[in-house]
Parts: structure tokens; C-alpha cells; sequence
């Protein structure tokens, strides 16, 4: 049995809070529901943060971290390395890739996974920012066999002959 219960947040380093808020509030709709200054850490330290939380509506949110005393350097993350998906309607979908195009946000898609659609953009720290709409294969697709395709993975993924 699975104890645990949801997501509660996920949280990641941000440049700029309020450029931040702007893709996420403004461009993305999530709305910007809790920030705190941290002056100080759990372990005494000084410190100068401010920690923003954007809902989704499952109530789950995105968290960021502005931290002036250990600025964030921008990376342009490889969509394999880091991203962020989140599910929307198809209708959705399209309507957010004109948005981004429009927005002179780096926009890519729509990519057809076979099981779901995605369209991509950047923001303002570097993270991919995923936007996924499942189709009718979703339930059948990679979910047949994990465990298996995992332990092939793992005993052959050196195998030069594979």
C-alpha cells in the first residue's frame, strides 16, 4: 500500500521572483497563493530568501526560491536533465502554444508521443515547462510491463550488441 498521499509542492531555485511570477501568474495562470521571506536558517545562519508557491488546481503547487546571498546562474536545461510537466486539455494545449508564440516565449511542439501531446517552453530561469494532453492510447502506453522494462534496461544497457 502506498502511504504516501499527494504532491504537496515541488520547489526550485529562481534569478528573478517577479519574473518568475510573471511566466508563472501571468503567462501560465497559476496563481501566486504564499510567499515568505527566510532570514535566517535552521541552522542560524543569516540568510536573504524569499519563497513564492504557485497552485495548480489539484491544490499541489510550484515553489521557487530567490536566494540573494547565493544567486542562481542561468542553465539552459536539457529537456532530459530537468523539466516540469503539467496536464491541460487539449484545447488547452493549442491555446498556450499560439500564447507562447505570440508571447515571444521559446515555444516548441506540438510533439506527438503517441500516447500524449506536448507542447514546450522556457522560463525565465532556464527550466523546461512541459504542457501534456493525454490521448486514448495514454493508459496502455509504457504501462504495460515496468518492472520488466526496466530490468532490461538495467542487465543490457552496457551491451554493446543491443
Amino acid at each position: 500500500m502506498i502511504s504516501l498521499k499527494k504532491l504537496h509542492h515541488n520547489a526550485y531555485r529562481c534569478i528573478d521572483s517577479e519574473a518568475t511570477r510573471k511566466f508563472y501568474e501571468d503567462f501560465l495562470g497559476l496563481p501566486l497563493v504564499k510567499a515568505f521571506e527566510i532570514a535566517e536558517t535552521y541552522t542560524g545562519n543569516k540568510t536573504k530568501v524569499l519563497h513564492t508557491f504557485y497552485s495548480l488546481r489539484d491544490s499541489s503547487s510550484l515553489a521557487f526560491f530567490e536566494v540573494l546571498d547565493d544567486p542562481l546562474e542561468y542553465k539552459r536545461w536539457h529537456d532530459f536533465d530537468l523539466h516540469i510537466a503539467l496536464e491541460v486539455e487539449e484545447s488547452i494545449l493549442i491555446d498556450f502554444f499560439n500564447k507562447g508564440k505570440k508571447s515571444n516565449i521559446e515555444t516548441r511542439g506540438i510533439s506527438d508521443h503517441g500516447f500524449i501531446k506536448s507542447i514546450y517552453f522556457r522560463d525565465p530561469n532556464g527550466y523546461v515547462i512541459e504542457l501534456t494532453t493525454p490521448n486514448e492510447n495514454y493508459e496502455n502506453k509504457y504501462t504495460s510491463k515496468p518492472r520488466e522494462i526496466l530490468n532490461d534496461w538495467t542487465n543490457n544497457k552496457y551491451d554493446k550488441n543491443k
